[in-house]
């Protein structure tokens, strides 16, 4: 699969050079150019797009000069690009990120952030793209759990807040347990491998399947009523 390519939107040049940079230690990416303002950046991609080479992804800036991030966002797709976005910023309002979702970002990064988190953001977003290209992908028959796994990838637990009464290093312990097994766990096989109650084996479980990185299936079989089954969402091999 060739290489993505890739806009820095960021008018600080400090910043906007070490995205550049970042992108340039990246396989799989390439740099297609950067520009300081919204206005640049929209003409640059109708340039990209006229020459046949769009833009397949903008690391977009929320804060600049011309623009905020979300006019930038809408205004690209009034214009027919449908590059994917990754928001890049400080803003950290519900609202202002719940609308960026709604515009088509696809992934946020608060600033500041290391270059492992940028990797790490990066590296999804490709596995996402990777699965949607997969075999099925193009017709029929993609199932439930192809496109869970796929839209799984550009989401993590830390990118949902966690529920009061919920810790990190036990999510953690539910996390690793469950990846840990070839096929799918209930609730009360959880509360026994790591010696909790079930009804927090289950809150834990629950919050991973909200957050994508478990998929939930009902569970038949066993008398009473059905509980769900819980499986960890594996990238196709």
């Amino acid at each position: 699969m060739s290489d993505i390519r890739v806009l820095v939107v960021e008018d600080e040049p400090i910043a906007a050079a070490a995205h550049a940079a970042y992108i340039g230690r990246l396989e799989g990416f390439t740099l297609a150019g950067s520009a300081p303002d919204g206005q640049s950046a929209l003409r640059l991609m109708a340039e990209f797009a006229a020459a046949g080479t769009p833009v397949e992804l903008v690391l977009l800036d929320m804060n600049l000069p011309d623009l905020h991030g979300l006019d930038i966002a809408r205004r690209m797709r009034a214009a027919g690009f449908f590059a994917d976005i990754i928001a890049i910023t400080a803003v950290r309002e519900l609202n202002i990120v719940r609308s960026a979702v709604a515009t088509g970002v696809v992934q946020y990064l608060i600033k500041p952030f290391t270059y492992a988190a940028f990797a790490d953001k990066l590296a999804s977003y490709r596995q996402f793209r990777d699965q949607l290209a997969g075999p099925g992908a193009a017709g029929p028959g993609a199932s439930q759990s192809d496109v869970d796994q796929a839209f799984a990838s550009l989401r993590a637990p830390s990118q949902l807040p966690l529920p009061k009464g919920l810790s990190v290093s036990t999510l953690e312990s539910v996390q690793d347990f469950i990846k840990a097994q070839p096929g799918a766990v209930s609730a009360s096989e959880a509360m026994e491998a790591l010696g909790m109650s079930r009804v927090t084996a289950r809150r834990y479980l629950e919050y991973l399947a909200d957050a994508g990185t478990v998929s939930r299936a009902a569970r038949y079989g066993a008398p009473g009523r059905p509980e769900n089954e819980y499986r960890w969402n594996r990238p196709p091999s």
